[in-house]
């Protein structure tokens, strides 16, 4: 169903991207984990000792609710550096998938071989869940590894596993829209106006959201509101938002296979 040759010369002009997001990611992950002291959590004062008013550090997720390591991780880590960083990632891959090669001429050469638009869109489109899947994957085992060298024991690695398993939901679900955008229009600046101008709107009504928290309806306009890594962390059930990602993501994806395949090229 995927074309080989393609999946591999767009790992090959991808990889580089992908490592440096790797390396950012486990950075910002140890960093988070070497501020945790079981003995002192008072970490919100530490930082209002910055002149840092708690409305700024609630739009950045710094409220501690949990003093437990995998609550002080979704907190701190989660909060938005996990939600932000990830969809970097991915908007720039997006882009390039498709798009950019419509844009520069590129495409062309692609199709020129015996292969399908749709397998195409579908090869490109299994390369960015791929990305993503290994981002998540290695910070999970990453924050484990850190974790049980520096706190050994302390970790609830179960629900550690779980807060992953919902923010790669998250990403999942965020990325079609970047991809379905990418497959969408034929020019770049066009494909990241709505591929990146979209979840970066979401994300910044979060931040919103996280700050006054009494605008009740900014929660019902950002797709971040499906992921609560601290509801997972108490056992809470998101079937339903979990449910709701899923769909997204098939919907999206689906969509931006169809939408490539039935639209004027420019080539």
């Amino acid at each position: 169903m995927l074309n080989s040759v393609l999946l591999k010369n767009t790992l090959r002009s991808n990889y580089k991207l992908i490592l440096i997001f790797l390396g950012v990611l486990a950075m910002y992950m140890t960093i988070i984990i070497g501020m945790f002291d079981p003995n002192d959590l008072d970490i919100l004062n530490q930082l209002a000792a910055l002149k840092l008013s708690p409305e700024l550090l609630a739009a950045f997720g710094f409220t501690l609710t949990d003093t437990s390591l995998v609550g002080f991780i979704a907190s701190y880590f989660y909060g938005l550096l996990m939600l932000a960083l990830p969809m970097v990632c991915y908007i720039i891959l997006g882009n390039s998938l498709v798009a950019k090669l419509v844009d520069k001429g590129s495409m062309a050469s692609v199709l020129s071989t015996p292969i399908s638009r749709k397998k195409v869109a579908l090869t490109q489109g299994m390369f960015l869940l791929a990305a993503i899947t290994s981002l998540v994957a290695f910070v999970t085992v990453w924050g484990i590894f850190i974790c049980e060298m520096k706190f050994s024991g302390l970790l609830d690695i179960s629900a550690f596993i779980k807060v992953n398993f919902g923010v790669l939901l998250l990403h999942y679900a965020i990325s079609g829209i970047c991809f379905f955008a990418s497959c969408l229009f034929n020019e770049s600046k066009l494909s990241l106006m709505l591929g990146a101008g979209l979840p970066i709107g979401f994300l910044l009504i979060q931040m919103l959201h996280n700050a006054n928290g009494d605008i009740e309806i900014l929660k019902y306009l950002t797709i971040f509101s499906l992921f609560n890594p601290l509801d997972i962390i108490h056992g809470e059930n998101i079937l339903i938002q979990m449910l709701v990602l899923i769909i997204i993501t098939v919907t999206f994806y689906i969509g931006g296979i169809i939408v490539f395949d039935k639209k004027n090229l420019p080539i």
